[in-house]
């Protein structure tokens, strides 16, 4: 298991109780590995409903960290994408088509893959 802390604190309501533990690398890839590996024919809205929160969560705890937005450019696009795609007024409701929740699941899964990237690169740690 990849773990790394850079001591920088944010907190929010969705995410108080993990604010103190670190990034795990593992987890995260795990997940959006398991995300990417949907298909939608083959996954049931259920299924995907039940991945939102999760992934949702991981990519808000990636946007705490100090990923280098002040001197990369690409970097602060991708956090902007990411604040975008975390938002609650952004994410799948229940009136949201199956279609379009399996599309936030991969862009959220993508994103998230990317700046996982960006966080194990900034703190030394194997690629994800």
């Amino acid at each position: 298991m990849t773990l790394a802390s850079t001591g920088k604190r944010g907190e929010t309501a969705e995410d108080a109780q993990g604010a103190d533990t670190p990034i795990d690398v593992d987890a995260i890839s795990s997940q959006t590995n398991t995300v990417l590996g949907q298909e939608m024919g083959t996954t049931t809205r259920a299924e995907m409903d039940r991945q939102v929160p999760a992934i949702a969560r991981h990519l808000n705890r990636l946007l705490r960290e100090d990923l280098g937005a002040d001197d990369d450019s690409e970097v602060r696009s991708l956090l902007r994408r990411g604040t975008k795609l975390v938002d609650l007024t952004n994410r799948p409701t229940a009136e949201t088509p199956a279609f379009g929740t399996y599309l936030y699941l991969r862009d959220v899964a993508l994103l998230t893959r990317r700046l996982l990237w960006v966080y194990a690169e900034r703190n030394g740690l194997d690629a994800p």
